[in-house]
């Protein structure tokens, strides 16, 4: 069933508060939301939920958060030592481990952009 939307008047274009589009980038980024799930619901384009995420990224500032060395000789000694640990907004946790190759760390801290 195809879905018409008339816009009437002198605007044609729709327009979102700043609210109206941090809830909706809120909601399209959560942790196992789909955007396009997210924007059919709100009848918006995916391609503007990505241009939104964009847009606030660059008007964001740089964030520092402490860093916290923590020595444990016993774990040190294993091949499963800990090099870099990351305590993620959602809850989540990324490990990065001595053994592991360069590649292999440098792509994971890629992702977390």
């Amino acid at each position: 069933m195809a879905q018409m939307t008339m816009l009437t008047g002198p605007e044609r274009r729709r327009r979102w508060s700043d609210e109206q589009r941090e809830r909706i980038l809120a909601e399209a980024f959560r942790s196992g939301a789909r955007v396009c799930d997210v924007a059919r619901r709100h009848d918006v384009a995916r391609s503007l939920i990505y241009q939104w995420r964009r847009a606030a990224l660059r008007q964001a500032e740089p964030v520092f958060v402490p860093a916290v060395v923590v020595s444990d000789p016993a774990e040190q000694a294993s091949d499963r030592a800990v090099a870099a640990e990351f305590d993620l907004p959602d809850g989540a946790r990324l490990r990065i481990f001595a053994a592991a190759p360069p590649a292999l760390a440098a792509a994971a801290l890629k992702a977390l952009r």
